[in-house]
């Protein structure tokens, strides 16, 4: 009974208000900067025009509304979690106040594969913006230094010839040198990035309401059928393309859920870690359907499955050349802040799993001067980079959603499982309708999660009987709960 002991939230409070060396430097706006930076990124420059094209038509707005329900279910749950466990441990610290350390170190274990592969999945992406945003001016970058050097191809790799994604690799180590001085510098610099790609898309979006009054009878053909027919495949149009659509841009979500984890540095973690990630995702959701709106409105449904949408949406519909070259930008931006905070994320996992003996006591050590915990920031930096530099976007893209999904299914479970348990807690934040919302949450992340390949299952699988190793050869012989 011991793998599954839990740690009492009393114990968990008395650590959140201990200095553990972090910095509290973030208010409310911070948080929800932080929030903004992780979810706005490829999936709104990228997978918004390509999920209309294959799955749902014009009616993509309606997945962005589903895909939203269940994240705003999950976030609700996190909010609860995160106000009353200011720790940085997110997910992994929840589970183990409520199931136990044996549940906590599988969610632990995977939440290593949203946070550390996240961001060389975007960095790769980044990378692609990148290389395109030179070439507009004459610069141009051998494709062996741009690429990755293994594809994975009908369930094995394939050498492709390249050397390295230089780019990407130069992004994370440039990003994680920023996170080693100090969480108020990095947190500037989101914010920079933030307001730079909120400020596009709001661009973006006023022309598409432009163009959409202006030609109300072209608008009106693009957006005719709004839900197309079923071509008898499932999930190809009709409401089965709906819900894939929801499932395949679920992607564009992740992130909120990285605010939790800057908890210990949040000034008024309480009032402030609510607000960080429900107005994170309520800002995006908003955003979201605005723009899936605008461009399935200038540009027929069809025309947008390409690595740019938003760009060739823009360009149908006649605008001028500098919001097409400020779009660019905003993606640059957009995908730089999801890398960082997603960089941010994975040390502070290390960091709480540290603190509590299933890791190397190494693991969280904070620099005396700069505050951070730089041995972590400098491994989780060293992997990603070479994730990023040497592995193709398919392969990183599905083992982070499977691993986010299982993620928010934990949380959600767990909030009813301490509502029975421990009905008495304070709590500054309590998630409404309990527990009609956590179950609803659950079972919305956990119908995306069975919509994933079979592949994906099976490297889940994998990933987690490694963690499995680690656990039952270290951790759980160094648990500082199991020695207490």
């Amino acid at each position: 009974m011991s793998l599954f002991r839990t740690k009492s939230i009393i114990q968990l409070q008395r650590e959140a208000a201990t200095d553990q060396g972090l910095r509290r430097t973030l208010g409310k706006l911070n948080l929800v900067s932080l929030g903004v930076g992780a979810i706005i990124g490829a999936g709104i420059f990228v997978l918004t025009g390509q999920a209309a094209a294959q799955y749902a038509g014009p009616a993509i707005a309606i997945s962005f509304v589903i895909s939203g329900l269940g994240c705003l279910f999950a976030g609700l749950c996190y909010a609860e979690f995160a106000a009353m466990i200011p720790i940085a441990g997110s997910a992994y610290t929840y589970a183990y106040a409520t199931m136990g350390e044996f549940l906590a170190w599988i969610i632990g274990w995977d939440l290593i594969l949203e946070y550390l592969f996240t961001a060389p999945t975007v960095a790769v992406g980044w990378s692609g913006h990148f290389v395109a945003f030179l070439k507009e001016f004459g610069i141009v970058i051998p494709t062996s230094l741009t690429s990755a050097p293994l594809n994975f191809v009908d369930g094995h790799f394939v050498a492709t010839g390249a050397i390295l994604d230089v780019p990407a690799m130069a992004i994370i180590v440039l990003l994680t040198i920023l996170l080693y001085i100090g969480i108020k510098e990095s947190a500037t610099f989101n914010n920079l990035m933030v307001i730079t790609k909120v400020a596009v898309l709001l661009a973006v979006i006023g022309f598409g309401l432009w163009f959409l009054l202006s030609h109300r009878q072209l608008a009106l053909q693009n957006w005719t059928p709004f839900i197309p027919a079923n071509t008898g495949v499932e999930g190809q149009f009709g409401w089965s393309g709906i819900w894939r659509g929801a499932g395949v841009i679920f992607f564009a979500y992740i992130g909120f859920d990285a605010v939790s984890t800057s908890a210990q540095e949040a000034r008024n973690p309480q009032k402030d870690m609510p607000i960080g990630i429900l107005g994170s995702l309520a800002v995006c959701t908003v955003l979201f359907i605005a723009i899936s709106l605008v461009l399935t409105g200038m540009a027929k449904y069809t025309e947008l499955n390409n690595p740019a949408p938003v760009v060739n949406a823009l360009q149908a519909a006649g605008a001028p050349f500098a919001l097409r070259f400020v779009v660019e930008i905003a993606a640059i931006a957009g995908l730089s802040s999801v890398i960082l905070v997603m960089l941010m994320g994975q040390p502070r996992i290390f960091f709480s799993m540290a603190n509590d003996g299933l890791l190397p006591a190494v693991f969280s050590k904070v620099h005396p001067r700069f505050k951070t915990p730089y041995v972590t920031t400098v491994v989780t930096g060293a992997i990603a980079t070479v994730i990023g530099g040497v592995f193709p976007l398919s392969l990183l893209g599905e083992l982070v959603s499977i691993g986010t999904l299982f993620a928010f299914v934990i949380v959600c479970l767990a909030i009813p499982i301490l509502r029975y348990r421990q009905p008495n807690l304070t709590r500054s934040f309590r998630t409404p309708f309990v527990p009609l919302v956590p179950i609803l949450g659950a079972g919305l992340c956990f119908w995306q999660m069975k919509a994933l390949p079979h592949d994906t299952w099976m490297r889940l699988i994998v990933w987690m009987a490694v963690g499995l190793v680690i656990y039952f050869g270290y951790s759980r012989r160094h648990s500082k709960l199991r020695a207490g």
